[in-house]
């Protein structure tokens, strides 16, 4: 985003090979003999090249954007790191899963579990080894929750942070509420907050409309064709879904009733009478060879 916002004339090239930056992560950024992968080298080495985002800014918007995106990083990127990584329903229903099919193999044996551990180290430094998980996740959650709304007041009305036009804290800030915005988490806490600050969504609607329109009915095309595939599934699993419930509604009922019978809590008695020959049965007359 930095590099649109600072009209960079870049080339993009998809890639799922970490292994191909020197940080492990992606993006990278190439240019003639220079390879970088952080966001803070490429920001300072495009600046040296007269592109920037935030010429223009006084010292006072300067000062923000510092604020800001200490907080980012403070408040919210741990939140983001254990959501993704250390939630373990989000790390074993999306994350994990997402992660090994994106990449290539033997890689996704060896990123997703470096990510983890990282994410994890990073949790450790903030709180005491013993705390309850519970409190963990809370905590969590009540900073990068309020860091939300901040950027929300912040925010306002505006089309973007400082101004009618995009800086690196708009930059940063797309970059972290993105992906927490689109990501289909099992478990959503922080991500329905975020739904919560609606100018923080039309702010990120607002930024991939505009800067990166192919990825975005790249993206709309792909959900909705996701609908589409999980609406035919389910028509078709329907009638096989009926039929098992009603398996298993009777199962239940007859395992109910067996186990009744068994304790004796239900008792069926039979009735036996006894045959009483004068009554049943006719006396058979002797016949004329037995005179």
């Amino acid at each position: 985003a930095y590099a649109k916002f600072s009209g960079v004339p870049i080339q993009m090239h998809v890639t799922n090979n970490p292994f191909r930056s020197p940080s492990g992560k992606l993006p990278v950024f190439r240019h003639g003999k220079v390879t970088l992968s952080t966001y803070t080298q490429i920001v300072a080495y495009l600046t040296k090249k007269k592109f920037s985002a935030d010429f223009g800014l006084t010292p006072r918007q300067h000062s923000e954007v510092v604020a800001y995106s200490q907080l980012l990083q403070e408040r919210l990127l741990p939140a983001l790191n254990f959501i993704w990584w250390l939630n373990e329903r989000n790390h074993q229903e999306l994350t994990r899963p997402w992660y090994c099919k994106a990449l290539p193999w033997p890689l996704n044996f060896y990123y997703p579990g470096s990510y983890e551990r990282n994410a994890r180290a990073l949790i450790n430094t903030m709180f005491d080894e013993f705390e309850e998980p519970s409190v963990v996740e809370n905590g969590l959650y009540t900073d990068a929750e309020r860091c939300l709304t901040a950027l929300s007041h912040r925010l306002g009305e505006s089309e973007f942070f400082l101004g009618a036009h995009p800086t690196s804290l708009d930059a940063t800030v797309y970059a972290y509420l993105a992906p927490l915005l689109k990501a289909p988490f099992p478990c959503p806490a922080l991500q329905n907050h975020l739904k919560a600050c609606t100018n923080l969504v039309k702010f990120v609607v607002r930024v991939t409309q505009r800067y990166f329109p192919t990825a975005a009915q790249e993206y709309e095309a792909k959900r909705h064709a996701e609908e589409i595939k999980k609406t035919r599934e389910s028509e078709k699993e329907f009638p096989h879904k009926r039929r098992n419930q009603l398996l298993a509604t009777l199962f239940a009922f007859l395992a109910m009733v067996g186990y009744a019978l068994s304790t004796g809590l239900v008792q069926v008695s039979a009735e036996y009478h006894e045959l009483d020959s004068s009554d049943d049965y006719d006396e058979v007359p002797e016949s004329d060879s037995d005179q």
